[in-house]
C-alpha cells in the first residue's frame, strides 16, 4: 500500500495543492473537501501546529518554508499553537458530511478541535 495518496495528479502538483490547502485551513480553522484531500491535509496541519508549539526561530522558519503566506504563520505561531500547548496531538477532525452533487464524490469537514 502506498504511504501517501497521489491525488490524480504529478508531485509537484500535488504539494503545491497541499500546501495551499494546509495554509487555508490553518487561516480558517475549518474547510470543505473531499475525504481523501481531508485525511492528506490532516497530518500536514498537525505536524505545523507542532511546529507552533515549539516557538523557535527555527520552527517559524521550516513552518515559514511550507506555508505560503506569512500572516496564516504568525496566526500559527500567536493564537492556534498556544490553544494547544496542553495537547499532545489529534489537533484536528474529520467530519463526513455525504456526496457532493456534481460527481458523488464524498465530501467531509475538516476543522480545528
Amino acid at each position: 500500500m502506498p504511504k501517501n495518496r497521489k491525488l490524480g495528479k504529478p508531485t509537484d502538483q500535488r504539494m503545491a495543492m497541499l500546501r495551499q490547502q494546509v495554509t487555508d485551513f490553518l487561516g480558517r480553522g475549518r474547510m470543505e473537501t473531499t475525504v481523501t484531500r481531508a485525511k492528506e491535509i490532516k497530518p500536514l496541519a498537525e505536524k505545523m501546529i507542532t511546529l507552533g508549539k515549539k516557538s523557535d526561530l527555527a520552527a517559524y522558519r521550516e513552518a515559514m518554508a511550507f506555508i505560503t503566506r506569512e500572516d496564516v504563520c504568525k496566526k500559527l505561531f500567536q493564537e492556534i499553537a498556544p490553544e494547544y500547548a496542553e495537547r499532545q496531538g489529534g489537533y484536528t477532525r474529520i467530519v463526513r458530511t455525504g456526496v457532493r452533487r456534481g460527481d458523488a464524490a464524498e465530501t467531509a469537514v475538516i476543522e480545528l478541535v
